[in-house]
């Protein structure tokens, strides 16, 4: 790889795998991919899948607090939360402290939804590490990690997870 501050020769040829930005952007759309392709029969994209179990996790959540703990934008949540609630799989109820704020929790639909997703999430994620040799997953899982929280301050939608 070349050096990242050499502008010796801006011109000069770059191989596009040698660029750890290119192969995290080409990873991202297969693990996409592959997760529709499991997911396909319940219609959940993995943003929904994301938002679905956040709930599930903190019901009751505000539309801000979700969009932070999953590293989202506020308006990319609440197209998501649109989409989610026309399905019948969330509902959005006042806070009695603040009725300005609406509280986010998964429907009984949306908890069946979210139960029957699991399975085909797992197995999205088996065939996502599954060239790796099983001692090396927990180590490439780890250094993912890494790079995800060092790096967590400069994203568009940093999340507080």
């Amino acid at each position: 790889m070349p050096a990242i501050n050499d502008t010796s020769d801006a011109a000069a040829p770059i191989a596009l795998d040698s660029l750890p930005g290119h192969s995290i952007r080409r990873l991202q759309q297969i693990a996409v991919a592959i997760f529709l392709q499991e997911a396909e029969p319940h219609g959940v994209t993995p943003v929904q899948y994301a938002t679905m179990q956040a709930l599930a996790n903190a019901p009751g959540v505000d539309q801000r607090s979700l969009a932070r703990s999953i590293g989202f934008d506020t308006s990319t949540i609440a197209s998501v939360i649109d989409r989610l609630q026309a399905r019948g799989l969330v509902q959005r109820d006042l806070d009695p402290s603040d009725r300005r704020v609406r509280l986010l929790s998964l429907t009984g639909t949306g908890h069946a939804l979210l139960s029957e997703v699991v399975p085909a999430m797992l197995r999205a994620q088996e065939r996502m590490l599954q060239p790796l040799p099983p001692d090396e997953r927990a180590q490439f899982l780890r250094m993912l990690n890494q790079l995800v929280t060092a790096n967590n301050a400069l994203s568009r939608a940093p999340s507080e997870g």
